[in-house]
């Protein structure tokens, strides 16, 4: 195409499978287990700029985190999802992956469109619904209509905030509420 090159460097890397934690080097020299030991990329990122759109480009289970998804909000206006997915192999996670991008695309207002290598490849629109999918296990190309879209939902603008706010509210009048402190001695 005509766009530059471009790149996206994964931010949230997987423990244990892309970096070693701090502390337990000792424990992978013991056990001699190599391991691999990536390094992250750098936060914020700026959205890639493809066919003019802007898009958020996330990888694997990066997408499980709704905070780190809105850092490229309301500046890109498509959701971007390429994950590996062969090593859950015929199980559930794969068909619970896609359930995690339907609600990134629901909060963000954005479509999520999946690439996958073994199942669940995706086109979901802004409400969260599934446009089509390829089947698991199945090699193919997905085609579909995708819009770009701009604007901030509430959660685009607050994050998790509120949802931390009430669920603190709630525990402080639990801990208020008379005799409740008797009856836990």
């Amino acid at each position: 195409g005509h766009s530059p090159s471009q790149r996206y460097s994964k931010a949230h890397l997987v423990p244990f499978g892309e970096f070693v934690p701090p502390g337990f080097r000792w424990f992978l020299a013991m056990a001699r287990i190599p391991m691999s030991e990536f390094s992250r990329g750098t936060i914020p990122q700026p959205p890639l700029k493809l066919a003019g759109q802007k898009i958020a480009v996330n990888i694997c289970y990066e997408d499980a985190f709704g905070e780190e998804i809105i850092r490229s909000l309301p500046t890109a206006t498509l959701l971007v999802n390429i994950s590996n997915v062969a090593w859950f192999g015929d199980s559930l996670a794969p068909a619970q992956h896609l359930q995690i991008a339907r609600i990134r695309a629901l909060e963000t207002g954005r479509m999520m469109l999946r690439a996958t290598n073994t199942g669940m490849t995706a086109i979901v629109d802004t409400r969260g619904n599934v446009q089509s999918v390829l089947p698991p296990f199945t090699r193919g190309a997905l085609r579909g209509e995708v819009v770009g879209h701009t604007g901030a939902t509430p959660y685009v603008r607050w994050g998790n905030w509120p949802a931390i706010t009430f669920a603190l509210c709630i525990s402080l009048l639990s801990l208020a509420v008379p005799g409740r402190r008797k009856a836990l001695s």
